[in-house]
């Protein structure tokens, strides 16, 4: 059932987890327990015909400018919103009203740009959740300003807050992702697949990180392989032979052993894949409104077509779980940032439009959950074109089983050295962490309410360990 409410109320503050106290080494080894009793469970009784899910993250890269990605419209807030944005302020007139359950009394629009979004927003398999960002712990205004809360490190860099949202661990040094942790954690779902449960579209990340899963590269064209790796290629048919030779050999060196090793199984992997993939369609068709000049597909859609591709075959694969990683760049708009952000969010609100109706024609809609995230939100002032680095934004989640069509956490109070503000500029300490909105994702994956912990070990200090936005 789709919820109606709109989520801003704080529930009892969770008590000390089991986990609370539990150290790299002793969580390592509850995982390990724990999927050796998982592989057990799944060797008792056949699985259900399809029991799959799929967790996409989508990682805007620079730091999206949620400010104007949701946007006051009633007439008050918006004078408000227009007087502090100045030169990157919307025309009012252009808002794509959102028509939200209870509230607060404010009223708000989508960007124009978002006009794809806004029926799949309407029909309620798209949420947003508001003002979220990295934390150690809840700070407030007076805590931040006087220097002696805990904060996340580096908490403005572009490389520092990208990992820190993709560990959901600002402070620890361990760059292990929370997808991956989720994966280590169950991946004896997976146990008849040879190919990982984490597979990024966009290269290495720290999402997808694991002590034993690891992460698998693939193109939006589809798997990489060695291009001379193959029996009928022409140009020196002897570096087939060649390497055939070698990777069939055994090494009495434990490193060249595990070398071969490494190198037979991308090469099983990657003839798998092609094999696979050679039976299920381009779905280019599925991305009517995604094309760029030339016929092709714009980045994000040629991510997420790949993305399709893998979740039609993920019952020949063997695969009940996938985890999969895409991006956007360009999001750093110091400059020029009213015409940047309006082309990048209308290449992404095509591609995830099309994308999510892709979903519903292949009937995996409710299996499928895709959510954005991004270094962090930009200040609410101008810096002449463009805005700075800030802190809590907006997120977008999708797919047909989030409770859809209204706003979660608590929208900031929009306003240049209010409650919010960490100081003249507009930057918002987050109200929701990345804690909050990674462990109502894990808990729709699977992920157990007294295994949340060893996903993500800092949630106890959190208030909202399910922000509601999810149908279990």
């Amino acid at each position: 059932m789709k919820r109606t409410s709109f989520q801003t109320g704080r529930r009892a503050f969770l008590g000390q987890a089991a986990c609370a106290g539990l150290g790299w080494s002793g969580m390592l080894s509850a995982l390990g327990t724990l999927r050796l009793f998982n592989a057990t469970v799944s060797a008792q009784g056949a699985p259900p015909e399809d029991d799959s899910k799929i967790l996409i993250c989508l990682f805007l890269f620079g730091g999206n400018d949620s400010n104007n990605l949701i946007v006051p419209r009633d007439l008050p807030s918006y004078t408000a919103y227009q007087r502090d944005r100045g030169i990157l302020a919307l025309p009012r007139e252009d808002l794509l009203p959102l028509t939200l359950p209870g509230g607060d009394g404010r009223e708000f629009g989508f960007h124009p740009a978002m006009a794809p979004l806004h029926p799949v927003f309407d029909a309620g398999d798209l949420a947003v959740v508001c003002n979220v960002g990295t934390l150690v712990a809840p700070i407030t205004k007076a805590e931040y300003q006087s220097g002696g809360a805990a904060l996340p490190p580096y908490l403005f860099s572009h490389n520092d807050q990208q990992v820190q949202w993709q560990t959901s661990l600002p402070d620890s040094p361990r760059q292990l992702g929370w997808g991956g942790r989720m994966a280590d954690l169950m991946q004896s779902l997976n146990s008849e697949s040879q190919i990982s449960m984490n597979i990024s579209i966009a290269g290495s990340n720290f999402f997808q990180v694991g002590e034993e899963v690891l992460q698998y590269h693939l193109t939006p064209q589809g798997s990489i392989g060695l291009e001379f790796y193959n029996a009928t290629w022409d140009p020196i048919p002897q570096l087939y032979q060649a390497t055939n030779q070698m990777l069939g050999r055994s090494y009495g060196h434990v490193f060249e052993q595990e070398y071969a090793n490494i190198m037979n199984r991308a090469v099983a992997n990657d003839t798998l894949l092609k094999t696979e993939l050679a039976g299920i369609p381009m779905y280019t068709d599925k991305f009517p409104n995604s094309t760029v000049a030339g016929g092709g597909l714009n980045r994000v859609a040629s991510q997420l077509r790949m993305i399709l591709r893998m979740i039609a075959a993920r019952q020949s694969l063997g695969m009940r779980r996938q985890i999969f990683f895409a991006a956007l760049g360009g999001f750093d708009t110091h400059d020029a940032q009213l015409e940047d952000h309006h082309d990048l969010l209308s290449e992404l609100s095509v591609a995830l439009a099309d994308f999510h109706q892709a979903t519903e024609d292949l009937n995996v809609s409710e299996r499928v959950t895709l959510f954005t995230a991004s270094d962090f939100n930009r200040t609410y002032n101008s810096n002449g074109k463009g805005s700075d680095h800030a802190w809590g934004g907006h997120h977008l989640i999708m797919g047909g089983a989030v409770n859809g069509g209204q706003l979660y956490g608590a929208m900031p109070t929009l306003a240049i050295n209010g409650p919010d503000d960490t100081g003249s500029r507009g930057s918002w300490i987050p109200k929701v962490s990345t804690d909050e909105m990674a462990a109502t994702l894990a808990r729709w994956f699977g992920v157990s309410e007294s295994n949340l912990p060893l996903v993500l070990p800092n949630l106890h200090r959190f208030a909202q360990p399910n922000l509601g936005f999810m149908s279990l």
